[in-house]
């Protein structure tokens, strides 16, 4: 039988989008860094030779960091993290923003207190998402295994990152379109419905 998603102990945030509400224009971001407009800003910027390749990366994390300080909590964000803090669950982020960043934003949604630093995993500490990079570290930290880890993010990298790795997927999609449905084990629109998959113990078999 598969393991419900309380019985799951090591849980893995996207942040950006999933456990914030995004205010990122990736289009314009792109435009302002003079990158294409078909490739993701991260993969096209490792396309770029040096020293360019640096001055853009210095440029984008400056655009990021203001973003950053305007952050603000997806709905369901705190109550969720709250409720699996409070069962003991583990709880880590790996996101593709900068560690800088990272930090800055949940401050700024004033969800830092759930996340020890060092479980703040970012572009700057491991291969970024799509690769499972960043899950096989934190699962490795917590001397965890995938097959009871979670894997939550909004994006196909996430859930691609997460099926690599051997983790359960959660896909939140506000827009109830779900996209990328076939690569998630569960779909929902808001985060609340994922606490009260842990409430109940029935809905969210992953």
């Amino acid at each position: 039988m598969p393991l419900l998603l309380q019985q799951r102990d090591y849980w893995i945030f996207d942040m950006d989008g999933t456990l914030t509400f995004s205010i990122h224009d990736f289009d314009g971001i792109k435009r302002e860094l003079g990158l294409p407009m078909d490739q993701p800003i991260l993969e096209a910027l490792d396309q770029i030779p040096e020293p360019r390749a640096s001055a853009l990366h210095r440029q984008l994390d400056a655009i990021e960091l203001e973003v950053a300080r305007q952050s603000t909590q997806q709905a369901g964000a705190y109550e969720l993290l709250s409720t699996l803090k409070s069962r003991g669950h583990q709880l880590g982020i790996l996101t593709r923003n900068s560690k800088e960043n990272a930090f800055e934003t949940l401050a700024a949604c004033d969800l830092a207190d759930f996340f020890a630093p060092d479980l703040v995993l970012s572009r700057n500490c491991c291969a970024p998402k799509p690769s499972p990079d960043g899950i096989n570290q934190l699962l490795n930290q917590w001397n965890g295994t995938p097959e009871r880890s979670v894997m939550v993010g909004d994006y196909l990298f996430d859930l691609t990152a997460g099926r690599s790795a051997g983790s359960a997927t959660v896909y939140i999609d506000p827009t109830g379109e779900f996209e990328w449905q076939a690569h998630a084990d569960v779909s929902v629109t808001t985060l609340a419905q994922v606490t009260q998959m842990l409430m109940d113990g029935l809905p969210g078999e992953a």
